[in-house]
């Protein structure tokens, strides 16, 4: 159907706050109860990660021009981490690594082809800039259901819908959960030819922070016909086969940092590295298999000057469309190095975040436009041990070494959005930043059967966008399952 006017937009979402006082609180304690919180790692218990009655709508002929991208990027950012490990720069992205990710990434990044799930985070303001590529454990599948699933049920019953219409609404939304599921049997028949998994294992430490999401694409994958379950590595074992609480698995799902193998308290690590050095041996296909050098930063900053470096981008094996995707969605990022790259930060702090080239959850991000408030020292404090002013932390970042150093990115200008967050107590107005994640895979047999991908957004009140650093989950809708939810408010204006 033809795109909702802002008009129709703004009744449903009129529609919606007023309504919010009475689902609101079900809303919120459904959304938790079904898994969409995080796990404490000291004792297991969990907090919901707030929701809000405000939806997202997107035309499903843009979620699919945003989907069709973020494969490009991420088949774009596995070639040229190919490329530099393969001695194409190569001290930019393997310096970087841990010394378990350099002993895996050496012994596999030659053979890694698939990557069965990515996942790319845009700001959308004038254009859709792609911020970051994730291709390690690139979560949230689950997370982006329960929201969306959740927010139709509550919000539907509380319209008055039909529990068919729930069911339809639910069902054209999408699910991320789905196509992950579709791209780790696509990924397994690649290389088990004309074979199902018996048993899928997805591999977590314990108290993960999103150990709920993970129990909830369990239950999915269940549903769907395959059994599964969560594991952690003191309960693998098996010489020829990987076994946990009694049954044998053939596909390991791995939703474990690599780095994580190298805390000195985690029992099992030993097995699960050997598992990881043979990511398609004869005891279990793993996916994805270990892949940090995709996802250093310095990757993207390569790829940000593959548009302008015919020779680079030639190095790397980038197709046109892939360098197009490049040039139109990707944000000026380089490494920082260099006395330019230095006066020009220096000089201009509200045009540049500077990022730690190998790090996750936005820990050493720095933003230079937010330099005067409190949440950028709080950061840097956490990073360096002291208060340092915007010239204090460029002259550190550029020294500093671990993770590879940090690379430049042009900051990407987006207005904050009013939202209406919801508890299980009260629902409160905030101004929050949101993203747009786009999940895509990568060297998946072509063919018809290709996952259904979709995406997430997640809002925070910070420029940094992370969940498990205080962020919550916007639910996201099809125009076309919007527009249904519209018609029931008996809007009249068009």
């Amino acid at each position: 159907m033809a795109a909702m006017t802002k008009v129709q937009l703004e009744d449903l979402r009129a529609a919606l706050e007023r309504g919010a006082p009475q689902f609101g609180p079900r809303l919120a304690r459904l959304a938790a109860e079904r898994g969409l919180a995080v796990t404490k790692k000291d004792d297991g218990s969990t907090k919901p990660i707030p929701i809000t009655a405000t939806p997202m709508v997107i035309d499903a002929s843009e979620l699919s021009r945003r989907q069709r991208l973020a494969a490009l990027l991420a088949s774009a950012g596995l070639k040229m981490s190919r490329a530099v490990l393969g001695g194409l720069r190569r001290e930019v992205v393997f310096n970087g690594l841990s010394p378990l990710e350099q002993t895996l990434a050496e012994a596999t990044f030659r053979t890694v082809d698939t990557l069965v799930t990515t996942r790319v985070d845009f700001f959308v303001g004038d254009t859709v800039n792609a911020l970051e590529l994730n291709a390690t454990i690139p979560a949230m599948q689950a997370y982006s259901d329960i929201a969306a699933d959740t927010f139709l049920e509550v919000v539907g019953h509380h319209l008055g819908a039909t529990a068919l219409q729930l069911a339809s609404w639910q069902q054209r939304n999408g699910s991320n959960s789905r196509a992950l599921f579709d791209a780790l049997l696509a990924g397994y028949r690649k290389f088990r030819p004309g074979r199902t998994p018996n048993r899928i294992a997805l591999l977590s430490r314990r108290n993960d922070a999103q150990l709920t999401e993970q129990r909830a694409l369990c239950a999915k994958f269940n549903a769907f016909g395959i059994p599964s379950e969560v594991v952690h590595p003191d309960q693998l074992s098996g010489e020829d086969r990987v076994t946990a609480n009694g049954h044998d698995f053939d596909l390991v799902y791995r939703h474990l940092f690599v780095r994580r193998l190298e805390e000195t308290d985690l029992v099992g690590a030993e097995y699960v590295k050997a598992l990881l050095a043979e990511p398609n041996g004869t005891r279990a296909v793993v996916l994805n298999p270990p892949a940090s050098q995709v996802e250093v930063k310095a990757v993207f900053g390569l790829l940000s000057e593959a548009v302008d470096d015919p020779a680079l981008r030639a190095a790397a094996g980038l197709s046109e469309e892939e360098v197009e995707a490049i040039r139109s969605s990707v944000p000026w990022t380089r490494l920082f190095r260099g006395d330019a790259r230095l006066k020009e930060a220096l000089n201009n702090p509200d045009r540049y975040v500077l990022k730690r080239s190998w790090d996750y959850g936005g820990r050493a991000v720095f933003v230079g436009k937010t330099r005067n408030e409190p949440s950028f020292g709080d950061r840097v404090k956490a990073a360096y041990g002291e208060a340092l002013d915007w010239q204090g932390v460029c002259e550190r970042a550029i020294r500093d070494e671990v993770g590879g150093g940090f690379v430049v990115q042009r900051l990407v200008e987006i207005a904050p959005e009013r939202h209406l967050i919801c508890s299980a107590d009260a629902q409160s107005w905030a101004d929050l930043y949101v993203d747009f994640s786009t999940y895509a895979s990568v060297g998946l047999p072509e063919g018809p059967a290709q996952p259904a991908w979709g995406g997430v957004c997640r809002g925070s009140i910070s420029h940094i966008v992370n969940i498990v650093g205080g962020g919550g989950v916007l639910p996201l809708l099809t125009s076309e399952v919007a527009a249904e939810l519209w018609k029931l408010v008996g809007a009249t204006r068009v």
